[in-house]
């Protein structure tokens, strides 16, 4: 069975974003699932004379040379240079190789790779009247992470992204959206919060006279190939400036920041061809911020899709604008489970098995969508 790509795409006067979920098929080795699907997605932006603006690559540590190896050869002339987030976890039910996401623009002007220190680490795009700009893979450097304490370890993390953003005169006020790659989440999670709530604070983005503008966020198990204990993603707004909804609570759930988490429940911003929707990395947590479900994985799940469509309805978004979801199980009995019940969402999916961030979730799901999108 070949490989299964999702394309959804949104088209304005100025640019057309297309969204790429591509998954294995059933059968083929390693490399022959891996040659699939980046030769599959190679086709799509080459035919759409599309550019990547940012990509994520999802499986274990010890199939990831090999998948990444695959893509620089299946992208050839397509590849800027620029590394996509290779993002490790446990093996799932079917293979090591779980999966692809792509964020890609067309658009007369093409993405500008941004270096730090001479590494590639992101790309900004410029449009009339918007400027958007993505990092990917921000992390410190690895003797520094193995004798870090965890707190100055996420401090830094922050630090360096900060610097690459104050490049272009913005900051964290200007991001709608992170994701937080944390090896071993369970042992520090508490330390990783208390490093970004001072970080967010000292900011203004919380406390006294803030208007709690945290960005929409995704704190998980997973890590990069090379093992860095913590590393990040984002997305940021350098055009119009001020224009983006910061939704702290919403749906069915109360502010994160009530119990020590430093993020809002969803965002709301222009991208280059419209408005996009980020819903954070949501579980089975009840208004009270209290676990629901415990033991129970299906009732977790079916908390937790109820939690995202609940944020989704109140951003006036159904489910058809969504463009991407990661699902993030705890073990592969969990994904049994969920593997019987995605089939009833019309969501492109990618699933990863890694702990989440307190020891009795088992399940969380992030989700990405567009108003107006087309499959």
């Amino acid at each position: 069975m070949p490989a299964n790509l999702d394309i959804r795409r949104v088209e304005s006067s100025e640019a057309a974003e297309i969204y790429i979920t591509a998954t294995p098929g059933e059968n083929g080795s390693l490399q022959v699932q891996a040659q699939e699907i980046f030769s599959g997605i190679r086709d799509i932006l080459s035919s759409e004379k599309a550019h990547i603006l940012q990509e994520k690559v999802f499986g274990t540590q010890s199939a990831m040379e090999e998948i990444l190896r695959v893509r620089s050869e299946a992208y050839g002339d397509i590849n800027d240079g620029i590394a996509p987030s290779a993002l490790c976890g446990n093996e799932g039910i079917s293979a090591p190789f779980s999966g692809v996401q792509v964020h890609a623009v067309k658009s007369a002007a093409k993405p500008e790779a941004l270096a730090l220190d001479g590494d590639l680490c992101g790309r900004i795009l410029r449009v009339p009247g918007r400027a958007y700009l993505t990092l990917s893979g921000i992390r410190v450097d690895q003797s520094t992470q193995t004798a870090a304490d965890p707190a100055e370890l996420a401090k830094a993390m922050l630090e360096k992204s900060e610097s690459i953003l104050k490049q272009f005169g913005a900051d964290f006020l200007s991001v709608p959206r992170t994701w937080m790659w944390l090896n071993d989440i369970l042992s520090w999670y508490d330390d990783f919060n208390q490093a970004r709530n001072k970080f967010f604070t000292d900011r203004g983005l919380i406390g006294q006279g803030s208007r709690q503008s945290m960005p929409a966020s995704t704190g998980i198990g997973l890590y990069l190939a090379d093992g860095s204990r913590c590393a990040m993603d984002l997305t940021a707004v350098l055009e119009p400036v001020d224009s983006i909804q910061f939704l702290g609570a919403v749906g069915k759930q109360q502010c994160a920041l009530e119990y020590g988490s430093a993020f809002s429940r969803a965002s709301r911003n222009i991208t280059p061809a419209g408005e996009t929707v980020f819903v954070s990395g949501t579980a089975a947590i009840d208004a009270g911020g209290a676990t629901t479900n415990i033991g129970d994985a299906l009732g977790q799940i079916n908390d937790t899709i109820e939690n995202v469509r609940a944020v989704l309805r109140d951003m006036n978004t159904p489910d058809e604008d969504v463009v991407q979801v990661v699902a993030y199980c705890k073990t592969t009995d969990v994904q049994k489970i969920f593997d019987g019940l995605k089939g009833n969402f019309p969501w492109p999916w990618v699933t990863m098995i890694c702990d989440i961030c307190r020891p009795e979730l088992l399940f969380e799901i992030e989700a990405t969508a567009m108003i107006g999108a087309n499959k």
